[in-house]
Order: structure tokens, then C-alpha cells, then sequence
């Protein structure tokens, strides 16, 4: 079905049983965010606010909280994407079906935007009257976590050269003016950065319009990584089933399909502190300088919903975002590398900090001992690849009895029954990592490992432990897969090696140093995400019998302190 409005997709939606109605005054102050993530940690309803403390407006959340609803909301084009997406990926495909190709094509038509009149039913409103929704106690204000940020760049404008993205928008606290100032928080890699550059060097101030709510289609549009050449908002009118609607006025784009529509610019090195933000890897994102958007005009449709989410410690509702995501592009970017077979970008670790992969090994099929070389050039192009080039730890295996890339615990285990410690290490120092992450340097600032592994198996990895004997400051010692060591302590880190180092460990794959054992090992995805958003590989990982050999780091088995440090963001607690 083809949603003229977000109301529109409510109804159905509420007709399903899938809507859950709230009428009793809710504080947008923690108080609606706390009743979203208890709705989500159910697997439960999109939620309806009726009737928001310090506005007129309704706000809808959850949404996109489970993949079956949203495949409901997309049910009659979610298949015609997934081909488009095939067909640009690889061309090749049309070949094989052309009937299908030829179908898929015949609905690209929604792809084209229709330029319209400005809506009747657009009123202007102001900041202050939008629904200050405060997602956690430390936030440092209210923030749109749904926003479909618009720009276009200076130097070859039109709406189908623009970019639509997601970044977090702060309303209100710090700094800003009241209705006259809001933060813009966008990170690296994002379009909207060549625009406001370019914009800059013409000493121009970026001209940007944010939509929020309209058709889901548009919102989902806004997070989707789409093939080089595919305009997001294309993708939008092809997954919502009807063409983008946009007007103009006063030099700025309008959504004529959203509830909300807010207008600014961006001026030259114009920035204040943002934040802190409760965000997605389960930690605070810290207060930095970010661009201030001088708001022009904020407008509103008359019975307009404004659509939130709140983010944290996956999985969260923006988890149900990378599953569709996966949903529609199947293995669209295993087909955009040459020998990659697949790629997990692992959700309970944040997304970008741990990437799992499986690989060709085909260069040298000659000779009989196999190890990493193939691996090492595909590991090269996917940390050149779009979000992906943020990973900061990169597991690569051959494809030889390869296990599934999705299940990461029989994958951790595969992957350390033949990984050659001495050998298959291979760090990047002084280089980016996700903006959110603050395991590195500063922001944005870290390194990255690449963890190549690849031939038969090396050792019998330990289902059980044996005594070990450990240092003053060290206790707990668990397993929390097949020769996973946990340990934790806060002794000193060259004594817990010069110990360990004594004892048998052959059937020990990798030792991870954390502050609670108990928590790490209690189920495995708590030992992925304490452990890879935690450390920083270039300044945590330590070895025993470690040496380093033409610069190349070498030990017998790996120790990542993944304890807290200092500098590390404090941890989301409702």
C-alpha cells in the first residue's frame, strides 16, 4: 500500500493490532521514552502519545520496532526494491530474468520526485512547540532522533543530486537560543560534510531543511545505504509506492508529505557544544562543537505526529533498521567486493566497532599450507567500503567449512581454532573510528585490527577450565565460549602476563581483560559488546611471548583489556 501520510500507515497499522494508544498526560522528560523501551524490550506495539505535556502535538514511537511490522508496512513493494537494488548491484541479473527485471523497472517510475504547491495545510509553529522529547537524565536537552536531514550541494544543486540523512538534531539546552538555534550533529562520512564544505569555500551559509514523520518509507530512506548513483530520495518514492512530493519556498525544499518541516542554515565555522546524547553504543556521547543550524521557518500540518525513537545499548529499535536493511539489500555488498562471501556487521557491539567476515582464499591454490593472502586484500576493500570503513576490529575466515557469519558465537569458536596469533594480526594506528565510539584517541580517533585467519584447525580449544594460577589484582577466570578466557582485575596488566606465560594454555585461544567477569560471561553478547567497545586495538591489545618483527606484532595469544578507562563515556543507566 502506498502511504500518503504517516497517519495513513497508523490507521492500518491500528486495524492490525498493532498500535498501542496511551491517552493519559505523558512528560516528554524521560517519561515517554521510558514507556517505548519497555514496549520494545517486548517485542511489542508502535506506541501512540495523545497527549504530551507542553504540546498540542501527538507523537507516535516504535514504529520500525519489529521486522514483521515493518515488512507489513512495506509488504506491496519490499520485493520490487530488492530487485531494483539487485539490478544496480548487478547488472548481470537482468540477463538471467528479464521478465522480473522488466517488472522492476516499470515500478522505478516512483523513483521520479514531483515538484508541488506549498501545502494549505502547513502552518508555521515554532521550536518550543514541537514535543520536547528527553530520551535519558543526562541528555543535554531534547533532540529529534527521527530526522530526514535535506542538502544540496552549492555546486550541483537539484533535488536529485541531494543528500537525505539521518543525523541527530538537538532542540533545546546547552547553549542554543530558544526557537532560533538548534544543534547539528552530523558525523563523518555524511554527505551533508561535502555540502557545508563547499558551501563554505563560496562563502555561503548551507541552506537545509529537516523533514520529520510523512510516509515511513521516507524515514527509512534517510538510514539506507544505497548503491553509488541511487538518490535517497528515489529510494523513498520506490519503497513508499508514490513519488517524493516536494514544493519550494523562500530558496529552501519542503516535503510536501511530511508532518514536520524545519528550516536553516548552516554558516561557516558556526558551532556549539552538543550534547551529551544517551546514543546507540550504549554509552553517552560526550558534549563537543558541532554546527548550529539558525533556524528560518518550522512548519507543521495540521493533526501533525511527530515519530521518535530512543537509541542505547542494542538491541534497540533501531536494530529493526539493520535488519530490514538486510531484509532488502540481501547480499547487495558481498556482490560489491570481489571474494567477499559475507559480512555480519555485528549489532550487540554498536555496528561499527566489530565487523565478522568470510572470505575467498584463491591466490596461491598451489600451495599446500594455506594462510591469509586473498583475505588481506578483501579485508583492504571493505574498510574502504562506505559505513564499513569505521570498523574498528575486522574477523576475516576463508570460506573453507566457514560457519555462518550471523551466528557469532560458533563463529568466534571456528575462528579461533585456526587463527596463528604470531602471524595474523594487523593494525591500523591513527586512524578513524566512529564518531559514537570513545574507546580511541579523541573523537574520531583510534585504530582498527584486521584478524585474518585462514586453514585447518590449530589447536583443541578448552570447553572447560583447568587451576590457573593468577597474580595479586586478578580473579574470576571464565569461559564464555570454547577457549574464550575472561579474567578480571585491576592489577597490573605485565604481572597477569609474566604469570600466565608459565602455565599451559595451548588450548586458550584469546584471553579478554574486563572489570566484571560475572556480567562479561553471563551470555555472549554481553562479552561482545563489553569487549569491543571497550578497547582500542593499537593501545589494548597485549599478548604473551608478544615481539614485534619488522614492525609486525606477534604473540601467543592475545590479552584485550577491555576494562573501563578514563576516557571512556559513562554507560547508559535508566
Amino acid at each position: 500500500m502506498a502511504y500518503k501520510s504517516l497517519q495513513q500507515c497508523i490507521s492500518k497499522l491500528d486495524k492490525r493490532g498493532e498500535i498501542l494508544t496511551i491517552t493519559e498526560e505523558i512528560d516528554p522528560n524521560l517519561e515517554m521514552a521510558s514507556l517505548h523501551l519497555d514496549e520494545f524490550a517486548k517485542s511489542g506495539k508502535a506506541i501512540i502519545f495523545v497527549n504530551i505535556k507542553g504540546s498540542k502535538f501527538r507523537a507516535v514511537s516504535n514504529l520500525f520496532g519489529t521486522l514483521d511490522r515493518s515488512k507489513f508496512m512495506f509488504r506491496d513493494t519490499l520485493e520490487k526494491v530488492k530487485q531494483l537494488i539487485d539490478l544496480k548491484t548487478n547488472p548481470s541479473s537482468a540477463l538471467k530474468n528479464p521478465f522480473k527485471a522488466i517488472f522492476a523497472a516499470l515500478h522505478a517510475i516512483y523513483a521520479i520526485p514531483l515538484k508541488v504547491r506549498f501545502p494549505r495545510s502547513f502552518h508555521e509553529i515554532q521550536i518550543e512547540d514541537i514535543p520536547q522529547v528527553k530520551c535519558w537524565k543526562d541528555d543535554g536537552g531534547a533532540f529529534i532522533t527521527l530526522p530526514q536531514v535535506y542538502s544540496e550541494d552549492i555546486e550541483n544543486p537539484g533535488i536529485m543530486n541531494s543528500n537525505l540523512g539521518m543525523y541527530r538534531v538537538q532542540l533545546s539546552g546547552n547553549d542554543y537560543i530558544s526557537n532560533k538555534e538548534i544543534g547539528m550533529h552530523y558525523q563523518i562520512h555524511r554527505g551533508i560534510g561535502v555540502h557545508q564544505k563547499n558551501a563554505n569555500q563560496n562563502g555561503e551559509p548551507l541552506k537545509v531543511s529537516i523533514f520529520v514523520g510523512g510516509p515511513p518509507a521516507h524515514t527509512f530512506a534517510a538510514v539506507m545505504p544505497l548503491p553509488e548513483g541511487m538518490s535517497e530520495i528515489s529510494f523513498a518514492g520506490i519503497l513508499g509506492g508514490r513519488n517524493f512530493r516536494y514544493a519550494k519556498k523562500d530558496g529552501y525544499t519542503i516535503s510536501a508529505d511530511a508532518d514536520f518541516v524545519i528550516c536553516g542554515e548552516l554558516h561557516p565555522n558556526d558551532v556549539k557544544p552538543e550534547g551529551p546524547f544517551g546514543d546507540h553504543l550504549g554509552y553517552y556521547s560526550l558534549t563537543h562543537d558541532f554546527p548550529v543550524l539558525k533556524v528560518k521557518k518550522v512548519y507543521a500540518k495540521e493533526n501533525a505526529i511527530w515519530p521518535f525513537t530512543v537509541v542505547g545499548r542494542p538491541p534497540q529499535e533501531d536494530s529493526q533498521f539493520g535488519a530490514l536493511i538486510h531484509a532488502i539489500t540481501g547480499k547487495a555488498i558481498e556482490k560489491e567486493i570481489p571474494g567477499l562471501k559475507a559480512v555480519n556487521a555485528v549489532d550487540d557491539a554498536g555496528v561499527h566497532p566489530l565487523l565478522l567476515a568470510v572470505g575467498s582464499e584463491r591466490y596461491t591454490p598451489y600451495n599446500p599450507i594455506k594462510k591469509p593472502q586473498e583475505l588481506l586484500t578483501i579485508a583492504n576493500h571493505i574498510l574502504g567500503t562506505g559505513q564499513m570503513s569505521l570498523a574498528k576490529y575486522l574477523f576475516i575466515c576463508d570460506d573453507e567449512n566457514a560457519p555462518d557469519v550471523n551466528d557469532e558465537k560458533t563463529y568466534f569458536t571456528h575462528f579461533l581454532e585456526r587463527v596463528n596469533w604470531e602471524r595474523d594480526l594487523h593494525f591500523q594506528t591513527k586512524t578513524t573510528i566512529d564518531t559514537l565510539d570513545y574507546s580511541g584517541d579523541g573523537l574520531n580517533e583510534g585504530s582498527k585490527v584486521v584478524i585474518a585467519a585462514a586453514g585447518k584447525i590449530k589447536r583443541d580449544l578448552a570447553i572447560s577450565l583447568s587451576n590457573l594460577n593468577l597474580p595479586d589484582g586478578f580473579s574470576n577466570p571464565r569461559l564464555v565460549s570454547n577457549g574464550n578466557l575472561i579474567l578480571e582485575g585491576k592489577g597490573e596488566l605485565q604481572d597477569l602476563i609474566s604469570s600466565l606465560e608459565k602455565q599451559n594454555l595451548e588450548r586458550i585461544g584469546l584471553i579478554t581483560l574486563v572489570d566484571d567477569a560475572s556480567f562479561a560471561s553471563e551470555n555472549f553478547s554481553n562479552w561482545i559488546w563489553v569487549t569491543f567497545t571497550r578497547s582500542n586495538p593499537a593501545n589494548d591489545i597485549y599478548g604473551l611471548y608478544s615481539k614485534y618483527i619488522n614492525k609486525h606484532f606477534s604473540c601467543s595469544i592475545p590479552i584485550i583489556d577491555a576494562r573501563i578507562k578514563l576516557h571512556h563515556a559513562p554507560i547508559l543507566v535508566r
